[in-house]
């Protein structure tokens, strides 16, 4: 057995999916190992991962809309907003959604599915800079 360890960054723009599904391609294709399982892990409190389908850009509006809906930000909701109206609901979307995600490799590929994107899903208003932790274990 064998690992591979490196840090990507990604900034935002702002609330919503950036798909970065190409970059760590890229990276688990540059490895010698072959075959193995592939861990993200998102190093912030207020964005998160998610696999989704990365055809039909509406799929990730409807995502958006979705959490804005199930999670409001309304400063009089929280006692966390020292950082804005954005703060604690960002929060609260993170912890419904996941920081890392585990992805089989085989012949240097992931195994996503047919329409299966790798997406930073960031909750916050502003602008971001956020770190991806990639490790890739296998032979």
């Amino acid at each position: 057995m064998q690992q591979r360890l490196t840090e990507l960054e990604f900034r935002t723009a702002g609330q919503g999916f950036y798909e970065m599904t190409q970059a760590v391609a890229e990276w688990v294709n540059e490895q010698t190992l072959q075959d193995g399982l592939l861990t993200l892990y998102l190093r912030h409190t207020s964005a998160s991962l998610v696999i989704q389908e990365n055809i039909d850009p509406d799929v990730q509006h409807d995502m958006l809309d979705f959490f804005r809906q199930l999670v409001c930000e309304d400063t009089a909701l929280y006692r966390h907003t020292a950082e804005g109206s954005d703060d604690q609901p960002a929060h609260i979307r993170a912890a419904l959604t996941q920081t890392h995600l585990a992805i089989p490799v085989r012949d240097r590929r992931m195994l996503l599915g047919r329409y299966q994107g790798i997406f930073l899903f960031e909750h916050r208003q502003n602008p971001k800079s956020r770190q991806l932790a990639l490790h890739l274990l296998g032979e």
